[in-house]
């Protein structure tokens, strides 16, 4: 199952659409200017039971009429699997919608870039009947974004650059560049950066220090579902640990208690969204969504809520 992180690197293309011609902008790679941009069905399977889904799939039509589709791609590791899946996608998507195919691979390491980045012959030796070249954004050619004014002058843009470079020695000046910037801009617009920053740094110190940054901001978990983790679950997990804490004497009732809280707030969350969006929910699978204490993979759950169709979905 795709982690949280792992979605937030190709979701924010998704979400915002103008921010892949940004982004090759960065790389000095010209292309045409969309004048529309649709977000397609990801869903790549055939009628064999042969499942392929693609993280983000996009066709772009220029103001001419010229479609041009793009996969995004998000990568953790060296995955020599994935270039399978990728001739298959690239394929697909150019049969499917009878235009140029680019592949567009998000990386957090630059060893997983330059591996990504390299050509990818499919065939015979000197003789490949395919060459996969996927165009890679990763720590080694995404711009580490530390100037204020800079960050302000494209904000999704500063936010990939945090999550891009999550581990660098300057991903405290990178962060506080963003929290900056998201000042300038209207709430709704910062409290959706905020938040996809939360989870695309992943369980990592960056995370922490943007924690500590957006506990200042008044526009912490404005989005519904962190709104309703944090308020519910915080309040509830609080409550749970002092009580047990007084109780038992022992400092740790109030770790434990908060933990609990989270995830049942977090749970809640998940059969909240769900039901808002109409998506018809089992007892049998909304007592395993509130039964579950892995915060972890709750979280999954509750990314995956925002676009499944079906219950199943979540757990696929």
């Amino acid at each position: 199952m795709p982690s949280s992180r792992h979605e937030s690197l190709h979701r924010v293309f998704c979400d915002t659409p103008g921010a892949y011609t940004r982004a090759f902008k960065t790389l000095d790679i010209d292309i045409p200017e969309p004048r529309e941009i649709e977000v397609v069905d990801t869903d790549m399977t055939e009628i064999e039971p042969l499942a392929r889904r693609a993280d983000t799939v996009m066709v772009f039509t220029s103001r001419f009429g010229a479609k041009h589709a793009v996969i995004i791609e998000s990568l953790s590791r060296r995955n020599d699997e994935r270039i399978s899946h990728w001739t298959y996608y690239i394929s697909y998507a150019h049969i499917r919608y009878g235009c140029p195919v680019t592949l567009l691979v998000t990386c957090q390491d630059a060893i997983t870039a330059r591996w990504a980045r390299e050509t990818k012959p499919v065939g015979l030796g000197d003789y490949p009947s395919l060459v996969v070249h996927p165009i890679v954004l990763g720590p080694d050619n995404v711009p580490e974004i530390t100037d204020p004014a800079e960050a302000r002058t494209d904000t999704v843009l500063a936010m990939f650059s945090a999550l891009t470079h999550t581990h660098s020695p300057k991903v405290d000046a990178i962060l506080a560049a963003l929290d900056t910037a998201l000042a300038r801009i209207d709430l709704d617009s910062a409290a959706y950066i905020a938040e996809q920053t939360e989870i695309g740094l992943g369980d990592t110190k960056a995370r922490q220090i943007w924690r500590r940054l957006m506990s200042m901001q008044n526009y912490r978990w404005k989005s519904e579902f962190a709104q309703m983790l944090r308020a519910e679950g915080e309040a509830r997990g609080e409550a749970i640990g002092e009580a047990r804490g007084e109780a038992r004497g022992e400092a740790r009732g109030r770790v434990i208690g908060q933990a609990i809280g989270e995830a049942r707030g977090e749970a809640r969350s998940v059969l909240r969204i769900l039901e808002e969006r109409g998506v018809p929910v089992t007892e049998v699978i909304r007592q395993r969504i509130l039964m579950c204490e892995n915060f972890g993979l709750l979280e999954d759950w509750l990314v995956r809520s925002l676009k499944a169709s079906t219950v199943e979905e979540l757990f696929d």
